[in-house]
């Protein structure tokens, strides 16, 4: 699938945007801003167009009251690499777990999980990765230890 067709097959997406960058600038070819409902099918589109999850993470937007979730695709034979982030309320952080479409994103989803509180409902066993079990805090977040 070429890069163009990707482009359109992620724009054609209700509520999406998608946005071409400069890869040498940015470090992404298509950066995608979706809905939180969104994710599957974005998961899915993205693995079957052979592109390969690279990372899972968190981003508190304190001020705003949302936390931004970003996940990073790589197709490793062409070397394309897509960003595709969604928001979600700061106070029930919550999404869908991709682990079904992407093998790999069973330790990121639980390492985001341990550092910024996002959960990632349907997630064979969102047990703490890095932090202890009986961890009530997310270091991550820019409240932690104020």
């Amino acid at each position: 699938m070429t890069l163009a067709e990707l482009s359109t097959q992620l724009q054609a997406l209700q509520g999406s945007t998608v946005t071409a960058t400069d890869h040498s600038k940015q470090g992404v070819n298509l950066d995608v801003t979706i809905t939180s409902n969104m994710i599957p099918e974005v998961a899915r589109l993205m693995g079957e167009a052979k592109f390969a999850l690279e990372a899972i993470t968190g981003v508190d937007w304190l001020a705003e009251q949302q936390i931004e979730i970003v996940y990073d695709f790589t197709c490793y034979a062409t070397g394309v690499r897509v960003a595709a982030r969604t928001r979600v309320s700061r106070e029930t952080p919550e999404v869908a777990s991709i682990s079904a479409v992407h093998p790999g994103a069973n330790w990121h989803e639980r390492e985001s999980h341990d550092f910024f509180g996002i959960t990632f409902t349907g997630h064979p066993g969102l047990i703490p990765l890095l932090l202890p079990e009986d961890a009530d805090f997310h270091p991550l977040r820019k409240d932690y230890g104020t």
